[in-house]
C-alpha cells in the first residue's frame, strides 16, 4: 500500500523501562516512572534518580551499551515492519539522530585503557562504527548520516527523513536516535546547570505544566523507527514538520518566543492543517520554567487553547539527544492503542493538562522540541488511516 505521507512503519526501542517497545509501552501505561536509584551517581557522589539503560545487550552488536542498544533497537523496527507488510525498497537510507555518542567508551579509553586501544577496538569509537555495521548486516546501500540538533535532534531527523522521500532520494529510512550519556560527570553538570534533578522520585520533581516543578530527571533511550509511504500497517502517518533556531543564547530559550512560534505556524502549514486540528500537543516539556512557560504559552496563544497537553518525561526522563524520538514513539504507540500516555499529575497545573492514561480522541498530535541552544523543531502526526 503507498500513502503520499511519510509513515511509522515499524518501532524498536531500548529505555529505562527496558528492551523492546513492548517495555516502553508497558511503562508509560503503568504510571510507574523508568528511573531508580544509582550509586554513587550523583554530584557529591551521592545516589541520583536515573532512568538508564540497563546493560543487557548483545555482545555481538559492540563493545558498548550505545553500539548494542542502536542496534537492537534497529533491528526490532526492522523485524516489526516485516511483519507489519513492509518490504524494503532498492533504496534505502540511513539517518542515526545523536548528539554525543559513545560517552562511556571515551571515558574508559582515556581513564581505564590510557589511551591504548587495539585498532579494531578503537574505531568502535567513531560514530560512523555503528551506522556502517547497521548498513552492512542488512545490505542497506542509500545515504547514511548523523543528524544533531541537540534534544530536538529526533525531530530534524524525520524532518530530514521526510525531505528524503519526497524528493525520491531514498525509497525508505531506517532511523534511530541513541543518547546512552549517563556519566556522573554529565549527571553532574545538567545538575549544577540547575535543570536536572536527581535527589527526588521523578514524579515529585518533574511536573511539566504543574506548579512546583524543578526540573528533569535525566534519562536514556535508542529509538528506531522504518519509515516509508508503503507498508500495510503503519502506526502513524508524518503529516509534516518545521525547524528553526532562536539565535539568542547557548542554554535559554528566547522568551519573545518569536522562532517558536514560526516554526510551529510553518510545521502546521507544512502538513496543510491548523491549529483547530490540533488534538494533543506532545511536548518536549522537561519542567524548566522556560520551557513550560514557553509552550504553554503556544498552546494558549497559537493553537487556541484547544489541544490536550502532555509531556512524558516524568517517565522516561530526559534522554537528551534521544529525547525527541522517544516522545514521538509514546505518541505512535498511543495511536496504536487509541490511549494517550500521559503521566499522572500530581499538582495544580495547565487546564489542558492530562491527569494519567486517558482514551485517546480523533485528531492530530503535534510534537514540540526545544533543543538546548535554540534548535526548535516540530512535525505533526495523524492517524495511520
Amino acid at each position: 500500500m503507498t500513502s503520499p505521507h511519510m509513515a511509522i512503519t515499524g518501532i524498536g526501542a531500548v529505555t529505562g523501562y527496558g528492551w523492546g517497545s513492548r517495555s516502553l509501552w508497558e511503562g508509560l501505561v503503568s504510571g510507574k516512572p523508568a528511573a531508580s536509584l544509582y550509586p554513587g551517581f550523583g554530584p557529591n557522589g551521592e545516589d541520583a534518580w536515573l532512568a538508564r539503560v540497563s546493560p543487557d545487550g548483545d555482545p555481538r552488536d559492540g563493545l558498548s551499551r550505545f553500539a548494542q542498544s542502536m542496534r537492537a533497537a534497529a533491528r526490532e523496527a526492522l523485524t516489526d515492519a516485516l511483519e507489519r507488510g513492509w518490504t524494503p525498497g532498492r533504496r534505502v537510507g540511513l539517518l542515526h539522530a545523536v548528539v554525543i555518542s559513545e560517552v562511556e567508551g571515551w571515558r574508559q579509553f582515556y581513564l581505564e585503557d590510557r589511551a591504548n586501544r587495539r585498532i579494531r577496538d578503537y574505531l568502535t569509537l567513531m560514530p560512523s562504527t555503528p551506522v556502517s555495521m547497521l548498513m552492512q548486516e542488512y545490505g542497506f546501500h542509500g545515504p547514511a548520516m548523523n543528524v544533531s540538533a541537540m534534544c530536538a535532534s529526533g525531530n530534524a531527523a524525520l524532518i530530514t527523513a521526510k525531505m528524503w522521500l519526497d524528493t525520491d532520494f531514498v525509497d525508505d529510512v531506517v532511523f534511530v536516535s541513541t543518547d546512552l550519556s549517563l556519566t556522573p560527570e554529565n549527571v553532574e553538570h545538567f545538575v549544577r546547570l540547575g535543570v536536572g534533578v536527581v535527589d527526588a522520585e521523578p514524579l515529585d520533581a518533574c511536573r511539566p505544566f504543574q506548579q512546583g516543578s524543578r526540573g528533569f530527571p535525566a534519562g536514556e533511550a535508542a529509538i528506531a523507527f522504518v519509515l516509508s509511504r508503503r507498508g500495510e500497517a503503519p502506526y502513524v502517518r508524518v503529516l509534516g514538520g518545521s525547524m528553526s533556531h532562536d539565535a539568542f543564547h547557548p542554554t535559554s530559550v528566547d522568551p519573545s518566543r518569536t522562532q517558536v512560534d514560526r516554526c510551529v505556524v510553518e510545521a502546521l502549514a507544512a502538513s496543510g492543517v491548523g491549529p483547530a486540528d490540533i488534538a494533543y500537543l506532545n511536548a518536549h516539556g522537561p519542567g524548566t520554567a522556560q520551557c513550560d512557560t514557553v509552550e504553554a504559552a503556544v498552546l494558549d496563544e497559537l493553537l487556541g487553547g484547544n489541544p490536550h497537553l502532555y509531556s512524558v518525561k516524568p517517565m522516561t526522563g530526559h534522554c537528551q539527544g534521544a529525547a525527541a524520538a522517544v516522545e514521538v514513539a509514546a505518541a505512535a504507540l498511543g495511536y496504536e492503542h487509541r490511549l494517550v500516555p500521559a503521566p499522572p499529575t500530581v499538582a495544580p497545573g495547565h487546564g489542558r493538562l492530562l491527569d494519567g492514561v486517558t482514551p485517546m480522541a480523533s485528531g492530530l498530535t503535534l510534537k514540540t522540541s526545544l533543543g538546548m541552544g535554540g534548535h526548535n523543531a516540530a512535525v505533526v502526526l495523524a492517524p495511520a488511516a
